[in-house]
């Protein structure tokens, strides 16, 4: 226990003799929350649309409308040919046109089918899905209300048309649908994966570079003391980056958190544990900052971005990366998070994802030890 106090007090010197690094350590991952949260928006709203409308008559204008009175497209141009209504698309200003055709009122007046034409640039296949089944509801609801004018013209009912099946959707979880509500609170794990093990890794690798490390080989300290020692300030400085970004999340982002958050503060310990023993082993790998900082980021950040299920549900990887991301703590840690801030749910649903956590956490800094003992030897 005093060699582990001993290393304790030397790192924490050697941090604080360094502000610049340890204010860059705590405040960045909140600079990078909010760029990501701001950059990374998944919802599919202000859609440029552009409208070649060749019929200009009252039932076309009706057809526009209602594209406009959604609130999910803005009307940006009004192309006069079908060439220049591609050259929109080409450019990307437009990530939708439509093309109503001359006769689009008299075929529809004599009660025959209209064609439209509706091009959607397929560029990102995400969203282009999103704006297709805008484009699907828009014209099946605009084609209901065609078809109650003309029955109600017939005297056939005497009100609106009933339908045969009625659906009744509910969203659970994030009834907003709100991109923010999911990507906030995944940034959480996300950041954690980058700075700690970061730092962690240049604390040993520097020494090496400087030397001083062969003072640590020829005295008594044990590995386990030297890793625990290096890992508990570090740790610290990683929960510290935790409080930072959660605060922001709650009381910036509004964040909705629908569990408990006593249990998830708690439930974020072997994870902070394990970003700072993953940089730690990474540390007694290299040699060299540069090579320290390079395999950091390709074994943390990365992968957490990646194979974590926050930028991509896993289920619909191949099956090989699926197993591929069993592999990396952030799985563990942002399902855990969803469950808390979502879902609600408690520690007896993902209690197997915190056992799994916990033991990752055991296995990593074990090894960490085990690899700067033969080191040492």
């Amino acid at each position: 226990m005093n060699a582990i106090l001993t290393i304790l007090k030397k790192e924490v010197r050697e941090i604080w003799r360094d502000p610049y690094t340890l204010g860059i350590a705590i405040f960045l991952p909140l600079v990078l929350l909010f760029l990501f949260a701001y950059s990374l928006n998944l919802d599919v709203k202000n859609i440029p649309l552009a409208v070649l409308d060749q019929d200009n008559s009252a039932e076309s204008r009706a057809y526009v409308d209602a594209f406009l009175n959604t609130g999910k497209f803005v009307l940006k141009y009004r192309p006069a040919t079908p060439a220049e209504a591609e050259r929109l698309l080409d450019q990307g200003r437009a990530q939708v046109v439509v093309l109503i055709p001359s006769g689009f009122s008299k075929t529809l007046i004599g009660g025959g089918t209209a064609d439209v034409q509706t091009l959607v640039d397929g560029t990102f296949p995400t969203s282009a899905r999103v704006v297709q089944g805008y484009v699907n509801a828009i014209n099946d609801t605009f084609t209901a209300h065609l078809l109650a004018e003309h029955f109600a013209a017939l005297g056939v009912g005497s009100g609106p048309l009933k339908p045969a099946v009625l659906l009744v959707p509910r969203v659970r979880y994030n009834p907003a649908m709100k991109s923010a509500n999911l990507i906030v609170p995944g940034l959480i794990g996300v950041l954690l994966m980058a700075f700690p093990p970061l730092l962690a890794a240049l604390s040993i690798v520097r020494e090496k570079e400087y030397g001083s490390i062969q003072q640590i080989f020829i005295s008594p300290v044990r590995p386990s003391a030297l890793i625990v020692g290096k890992l508990v300030p570090y740790g610290v400085i990683a929960y510290i980056e935790l409080l930072l970004v959660l605060a922001a999340a709650r009381f910036w982002f509004q964040t909705p958190l629908a569990g408990s958050l006593g249990l998830f503060l708690l439930a974020s310990v072997p994870y902070v544990i394990s970003t700072v023993a993953i940089g730690l082993l990474v540390s007694t790998i290299t040699r060299t900052q540069l090579t320290a900082m390079l395999l950091a980021l390709v074994l943390t950040f990365m992968p957490s971005f990646l194979f974590s299920g926050f930028m991509f549900p896993l289920f619909t990887m191949p099956a090989v990366l699926q197993f591929y991301s069993y592999l990396f703590p952030a799985r563990y840690f942002i399902e855990i998070t969803y469950g808390v801030f979502l879902k609600g749910v408690g520690l007896e649903v993902w209690l197997g994802q915190l056992t799994v956590l916990s033991v990752y956490t055991v296995a990593i800094v074990t090894f960490a030890v085990l690899r700067f003992k033969k080191k040492v030897g």
